[in-house]
């Protein structure tokens, strides 16, 4: 076989660099689907449904977020993470640079804006969790593949096996309002997000508390997980000839889609998150209908190049679309803009999350056809590299 030029490595490369900026804007996706429920209402937070919608068009469309959308592309997104981190390092190696000086500036710039997120924006931020626990995957960075695959089964495991001995012996009734006191504090809260600019925020740190809580209990030890899978995949090339590994893509699908499906129903028929057997479901088989997407997508877009071009950018600025999500959510929901707040159904939601969504693939191609990097990605990278980025307006252009 004739061996590789340079300048068709150079293509494969690239291509692949999209293919993980796609799998990027593609969990974004998911991620704003689930994030505007909580965004447009304070009753999902507190684990009831808005009575003024009870129709079965309401219920299905929360059935549908819960099975296709809860916790799967938080896991995609946080696998990503890992994925970029070996990036990181090696960008860092490239440029003759100390990779852990860097990488620690880049999580304290990540941590500060996830706190000013917080109280600005939304309150159920994670960069903050993804900065904390970045500091873990940062002093875990040598370890060899073998010690990080053992210990993101055995993180992973732990989380499971703590909710379903939550689920057998703590009565978590005890530690919760009943629903009917539930169903008053989420009017009022709701009620709180159509003030001002100070009942906003008031909002948002009411919120703070639970926020930690997730944080150390769920989110927080399964990101670490996947950080640790996404850096081993990495190391791996798991992305340098996936599309050539059609067997590999068909089993994900055939295991994946079952499973995941299928433990996505009972999550939702047993009530989703008010409910510890459901959520130790959701942990036990979201995964599997991750690595389904995940076959599906690449497939897709190995067959069909728009589909690419149309999530790389969006996974591209993956920084700036996640706070500009939370912006739209402000603007269309809160006081400080149109007041949506309680007023607009399940499946309108998912709507306007598509629709958003649609308007930063349009605005990101827009964007990085002036730009080399999006706005909050150049103020991060200033931040980590202590210096402004150079070059500022080149760009890496799609490949077809």
């Amino acid at each position: 076989m004739a061996p590789e030029s340079p300048q068709t490595a150079r293509i494969a490369t690239h291509q692949r660099l999209h293919d993980v900026d796609a799998l990027r804007g593609f969990a974004l996706l998911g991620i704003f689907v689930v994030n505007i429920t909580f965004m447009a209402s304070a009753y999902p937070g507190n684990l009831v449904d808005d009575p003024s919608f009870s129709s079965p068009v309401d219920h299905i469309a929360r059935f549908l977020v819960a099975v296709l959308f809860s916790m799967k592309f938080y896991l995609l997104f946080s696998f990503l993470f890992g994925y970029s981190f070996v990036l990181q390092m090696e960008a860092s190696r490239r440029a003759g640079k100390a990779f852990v000086p860097r990488m620690l500036r880049r999580i304290l710039g990540l941590f500060l804006l996830g706190v000013g997120h917080i109280v600005v924006l939304y309150g159920g931020d994670v960069l903050t969790t993804y900065a904390v626990v970045g500091l873990i995957l940062v002093a875990m960075h040598r370890v060899r593949d073998v010690v990080a695959l053992r210990a993101a089964g055995a993180i992973y495991a732990f989380v499971l096996l703590s909710l379903i001995m939550s689920a057998l012996f703590i009565d978590r009734s005890a530690f919760m309002p009943e629903e009917a006191q539930r169903l008053i504090i989420a009017a009022e809260q709701t009620q709180l997000l159509l003030g001002g600019p100070a009942d906003v925020v008031a909002h948002h740190l009411s919120g703070l508390d639970l926020l930690v809580v997730q944080a150390a209990s769920l989110q927080g030890p399964t990101a670490l997980a996947m950080f640790l899978l996404g850096m081993v995949a990495a190391r791996r090339g798991l992305f340098t000839a996936l599309s050539e590994r059609p067997r590999l893509l068909r089993q994900a699908q055939v295991v994946g889609f079952p499973v995941g499906l299928g433990g996505g129903i009972v999550y939702a028929l047993l009530g989703a998150d008010s409910n510890t057997v459901a959520v130790a479901v959701s942990v036990a088989t979201a995964p599997f209908l991750t690595a389904a997407y995940v076959s599906t997508l690449v497939q897709l877009m190995h067959r069909a190049a728009w589909i690419r071009e149309a999530f790389a950018p969006v996974g591209r600025m993956a920084l700036s679309n996640y706070l500009a999500q939370s912006v739209v959510g402000v603007l269309l929901f809160t006081g400080v803009g149109l007041g949506l707040a309680g007023r607009v159904s399940p499946p309108l939601l998912i709507l306007t999350a598509c629709i958003v969504f649609a308007g930063s693939v349009v605005a990101s191609r827009w964007w990085l056809r002036r730009h080399r990097y999006g706005p909050a990605e150049h103020l991060l990278r200033w931040f980590t590299n202590w210096s402004r980025p150079s070059s500022p307006r080149a760009t890496r252009p799609l490949t077809r």
